[in-house]
């Protein structure tokens, strides 16, 4: 792509074009049922047990796609969101916190592969780190105003991917190279000691005025969030806010403006608490929507929603046990390559473009947001380093039925040893190719075939009755692999790696 330089003209542009503003609201660990807006064909008992009614609100306005898709754990979603690249090419298949140092547990069969434990970072001055440059650089760039709110969890700490404003936010509140947090509340100080001293590497920094004031962090964040927009507001910029809630990953704490209310209908004071912080995140949501409102925003912002992996219901207990929450119908959970561990909620709010309440069955994936995100801001020409893998989506927001998508292969890698027990965890790959999905693991060889909207729980696995289908897919999975640069383990006791799907 050719280079186009808005530098500059700034907020003359902006005006000029009257681009819009958007924000980016992203949902730590938030499963495809934990809501009261169904993403399913038919309302679910996990459905009628939480609330979001601002979920529901902005699904009234927008479009709600329900295949969409994320990487199975945390830090390969943000980067491909970040860089427009699959999780296979850019490398950070792992969630990063350390630098030089893998998150993986141990094997005593296979060995892991080098992947990028150190993240993304707009230079290369560390190693084990993939250089992109971030549609946000772009943004602002061409003259928006870019605040990042909540995780960020891009790049190790001690590297350059550790601070947004690294990557071209001009605010950043809150974000560090920790993927969640020592606590919600303020009792604690959101992890600090009473002489400020942080006690975790998750403690969360900058939130000293909420300190001991009873305020939960989700709520500190979108306060903090909002005088963010009122300064935007008189720059006369358009604006990019992403708002990235920690919630809903563990701990999972009381969230007390909503826990009583869960107790009184009946749940367990676990599934209270979990309850609690989706709906605080909802408030949230809601909170956004009405400033847009009141500001007169609304019409001239678009509005994405989603989380980055699926809810964390990932042990041998996952389909009935004892867990944080449930994404039945579909199987396992965060960490998974079956759907709930990618599966995610996503809608997209676009005044004029979208057509209001509506729901798009395509599959889409996390890198998509890349091109589309800037073809939202009219950016059409620009030069990054990386392979962009995201396709545009605006055409399916537009209502077109766009053919590349019809038979397009979305593609994960993931070469690693999570650590949690379960279904569908550690050492896989998969391709989702039109109705099926194929996946395969690198230790054991085996293959498991799915047609997945006859058989959306992964119940049925078809890999014996439809070897032409196989075969199709493996060798479409291992092409575009080896085309990526993928990563895969090697056997220890003789070194020599895993076969390649196709193999």
């Amino acid at each position: 792509m050719t280079a186009t330089s808005f530098v500059g003209c700034g907020s003359l542009y902006a005006k000029q074009y009257d681009r819009p503003n958007i924000i980016v609201f992203i949902v730590d660990d938030m499963g495809w049922q934990d809501t009261s807006l169904p993403f399913w064909d038919k309302k679910t008992k996990y459905n009628e047990m939480y609330e979001t009614p601002n979920m529901e609100r902005l699904a009234k306005q927008g479009v709600m796609f329900t295949q969409a898709y994320a990487c199975p754990v945390s830090s390969p979603t943000r980067c491909s969101l970040m860089t427009g690249m699959n999780m296979a090419r850019h490398r950070v298949t792992n969630w990063t916190l350390q630098r030089d140092k893998t998150t993986d547990d141990k094997s005593d069969t296979v060995t892991l592969p080098e992947w990028n434990c150190n993240g993304i970072a707009q230079v290369g001055t560390v190693p084990r780190t993939t250089v992109a440059k971030s549609f946000v650089q772009l943004l602002k760039d061409s003259g928006y105003h870019t605040i990042h709110c909540g995780k960020a969890h891009w790049g190790a700490i001690d590297t350059p991917g550790e601070n947004p404003c690294h990557f071209g936010f001009d605010v950043n509140i809150t974000g560090t190279a920790a993927g969640g947090l020592a606590t919600y509340l303020s009792e604690l100080n959101y992890g600090h000691t009473r002489d400020g001293k942080p006690y975790a590497l998750n403690s969360i920094p900058g939130l000293q005025p909420y300190w001991g004031t009873g305020t939960f962090v989700t709520e500190a964040l979108t306060k903090e969030a909002l005088k963010a927009l009122d300064k935007a507001k008189k720059y006369g910029q358009p604006f990019y806010l992403y708002m990235s809630h920690y919630a809903v990953h563990i701990p999972i704490d009381k969230d007390m403006r909503f826990f009583p209310k869960y107790v009184r209908k009946g749940l367990s004071d676990k599934d209270a608490a979990y309850a609690s912080l989706v709906e605080g995140m909802d408030k949230s949501l809601g909170d956004i929507m009405d400033w847009l409102e009141k500001n007169d925003e609304a019409k001239n912002t678009i509005i994405v929603f989603l989380g980055d992996n699926g809810g964390l219901a990932t042990s041998e207990e996952w389909r009935d046990g004892p867990l944080y929450t449930q994404n039945s119908p579909l199987k396992c959970g965060k960490g998974s390559m079956y759907e709930g561990g990618i599966r995610v909620p996503f809608i997209v709010k676009w005044n004029d473009v979208v057509k209001p309440d509506t729901r798009n069955n395509t599959s889409i994936m996390i890198e998509d947001l890349f091109p589309t995100i800037l073809h939202m801001a009219r950016i059409d020409d620009y030069k990054v380093p990386q392979t962009v893998d995201g396709k545009d989506i605006v055409p399916l927001l537009e209502g077109k039925n766009d053919a590349t998508f019809k038979n397009r292969s979305i593609v994960w890698n993931f070469p690693n040893i999570w650590g949690n027990s379960g279904p569908g965890i550690n050492l896989n790959c998969a391709i989702r190719r039109g109705d099926w999905k194929l996946i395969y693991n690198y230790q054991t060889r085996q293959k498991e075939l799915y047609n997945i909207p006859q058989d959306i729980g992964e119940n049925n696995n078809l890999a014996d009755n439809n070897p032409s289908k196989v075969k199709e897919l493996s060798t479409i999975l291992g092409k575009t692999l080896r085309q990526m640069n993928a990563q895969r383990p090697v056997f220890s006791a003789t070194s020599k790696p895993c076969a390649w799907p196709d193999e």
